[in-house]
């Protein structure tokens, strides 16, 4: 097995700059990463975590890049015309984020994700208004899969509301739901990627001109390449111009979401249609990103006896449950996963309860010359795209606890995949500035 080589974080020297960046709900700096290896410089950035005394995050993120630009407040605070310079969003080509996916997570039920509804949704709005202030040029952003469809009882309701009223600020919105293990990655990682650039034509798009964006001439068809579904053709359907209707109205009764897996929108108009990745490069495995097996820590070595209660939790099993509050019995099913996790596979998606030894479903488990055992930190941020030990210390050079860490890869995006589009992104602002 090669060696794997995980190339070190280098900020974008200051001659090679294309375009300038704010970034929003940094987490440990994904964004940043990416988007510095295609030329972008992140001018601005805040993380917050309300629901922890210490910033764990934001003190990782200081660490990697330093203090300049850095703010650790409730975003809610955030604004271009604040006189406090911790508060003062700067005007930025690009506006980038991952904002939090508690409320669409697929770890919580459909009646129980509450979208824009839900305590952390409403921080849409936030967005919104940082870019109303600022007006940056691309706002570019990423979610989990299942924002296209929440929630459960409006099917879309979410996405449409988002789609109306960006666009209102004078935005065109590509967006593609992509597995980062499609495009040769480590990780089965499912997001949507969001793309809104602001609009130079007040000219409504024809199917045609959709189409050439889906699929050739788009930010995302260009970084992330894909080919038209056999399955579906191009669907079309207008927004109405009042966001508080689509909110009250849009997707009532339907059982599936409108929105495809790709699509277009402008001027209160979608095109939406089915699509698949289409790459021919080298596809990464779980394998591939091991570390050495000197470095492993015993802890990390599954004991022979609780190997019973792993193999239990990752198989296929129907148990009787008693509902808490009705009293109701039901039978709680499940099927069978992997185990061990295959390496010549590209990895499960990792969540932020990966760490930990206590044995569950979801944590990975691998097998090594006969034994077993769970992937260490390292190899977690080698599968997302992050330097080696990128998560392991903070900002006064303190230790970060291994569970810890799983949280914050479990919590954040393929670098890699950010680093397609950012590519794309440092293009066209290039040619807009000849």
């Amino acid at each position: 097995m090669a060696k794997f080589k995980n190339p070190k974080f280098k900020e974008v020297p200051d001659t090679q700059v294309v375009g300038t960046v704010a970034e929003l709900f940094a987490g440990v700096g994904g964004f940043r990463v990416a988007l510095s290896r295609s030329n972008l410089k992140t001018v601005f950035s805040n993380q917050w975590e309300p629901s922890t005394k210490i910033q764990h995050a934001s003190n990782c993120y200081v660490r990697n890049f330093g203090d300049s630009g850095h703010s650790n407040v409730d975003v809610a605070k955030l604004s271009r015309f604040s006189k406090d310079q911790e508060l003062k969003v700067p005007v930025t080509d690009v506006l980038v984020g991952g904002f939090p996916c508690q409320d669409y997570s697929v770890a919580k039920s459909s009646n129980s994700a509450l979208g824009l509804q839900g305590k952390k949704g409403v921080l849409w709005w936030e967005i919104l208004r940082i870019v109303s202030e600022t007006k940056p040029k691309i706002v570019f952003l990423e979610n989990v899969d299942r924002l296209v469809k929440s929630p459960a009882k409006q099917r879309g309701r979410d996405f449409a509301v988002m789609l109306r009223t960006l666009g209102d600020l004078g935005y065109e919105i590509e967006w593609r739901i992509a597995n980062a293990a499609d495009y040769g990655f480590p990780q089965r990682r499912i997001r949507v990627f969001i793309v809104a650039v602001r609009k130079k034509s007040k000219a409504s798009l024809t199917s045609l001109d959709a189409e050439k964006i889906l699929l050739t001439e788009g930010i995302l068809a260009k970084s992330l390449p894909v080919v038209k579904s056999k399955s579906a053709d191009l669907f079309e359907f207008t927004l109405d111009a009042d966001p508080s209707i689509v909110s009250s109205k849009f997707g009532l009764g339907l059982i599936k979401s409108p929105f495809l897996n790709s699509g277009v929108y402008r001027n209160g108009r979608v095109f939406t249609r089915k699509s698949e990745a289409s790459f021919s490069g080298k596809k990464l495995t779980l394998g591939d990103v091991l570390v050495d097996e000197s470095e492993i820590p015993k802890e990390y070595w599954v004991e022979a006896e609780s190997l019973e209660d792993w193999k239990f939790l990752k198989g296929s099993k129907s148990i009787e449950r008693t509902h808490k509050e009705s009293g109701a019995t039901y039978t709680y099913a499940e099927g069978s996963m992997a185990f061990p996790d295959l390496l010549s596979n590209p990895s499960r998606t990792i969540l932020t309860a990966e760490g930990g030894k206590t044995p569950s479903r979801f944590k990975h488990i691998i097998k090594i010359g006969g034994r077993y055992r769970r992937l260490v930190p390292r190899e977690l941020e080698r599968l997302s795209g992050f330097p080696d030990d990128w998560t392991r210390f903070g900002t006064n050079n303190e230790e970060i606890n291994d569970s810890r860490r799983a949280f914050f890869i479990g919590n954040a995006l393929v670098v890699g995949m950010v680093e397609r589009v950012g590519k794309e992104i440092a293009k066209i602002l290039k040619d807009w500035q000849n």
